[in-house]
């Protein structure tokens, strides 16, 4: 199973959509490993530094309509190889979602007061969130604040995420 927990990236905008998650022109890419530099590289967003922003980061927090644009399951694979397991929004474009599990990664959805709630008082912090699958809860700590937000997953995408995605489960089950 994939880490579900480590330190946050905040992107502060809606509607990022899957050409700026992972551009076009890398589509013709064979392996995940050779998307791994191109991540985000297209996002325009004030102050955002996609080398240094992206490093060692290992969860996501935006806002909504997230991985709108284009169906490709390369947006992603974009975040799963560099070590973003776990997207947190306050909704995602459908096709986006389903490959974020089908991929065995979080898509989380939370309500707007509780995304804004997180970028109001972790944004600009060193923040780490964990992602506890089994009682659904969200731990959120900075160096002076803790927080545990409960949220909803249906139960096969929960499966999916402990199977490592389709070719897991199906591996399983199959």
């Amino acid at each position: 199973m994939k880490e579900f927990s480590g330190k946050v990236l905040f992107l502060d905008r809606s509607d990022i959509n899957t050409d700026e998650i992972i551009p076009a022109k890398y589509l013709t890419e064979i392996t995940k490993e050779a998307l791994k530099p191109y991540l985000l590289e297209d996002l325009s967003l004030a102050g955002f530094n996609t080398k240094e922003d992206i490093k060692d980061k290992a969860v996501l927090v935006t806002r909504a309509n997230f991985g709108c644009g284009s169906s490709r399951e390369h947006a992603p694979w974009a975040f799963e190889v560099n070590g973003i397991n776990v997207v947190i929004a306050e909704s995602f474009a459908r096709i986006f979602r389903q490959n974020m599990y089908n991929c065995g990664m979080f898509a989380i959805e939370l309500p707007k007061d509780k995304i804004e709630y997180l970028f109001e008082n972790f944004a600009g912090k060193e923040t780490s969130i964990t992602i506890d699958i089994d009682k659904e809860k969200i731990i959120v700590t900075s160096s002076d604040q803790s927080e545990e937000i409960d949220f909803k997953v249906g139960e096969f995408d929960k499966t999916l995420v402990k199977e490592g995605g389709w070719v897991g489960y199906a591996d399983k089950n199959y």
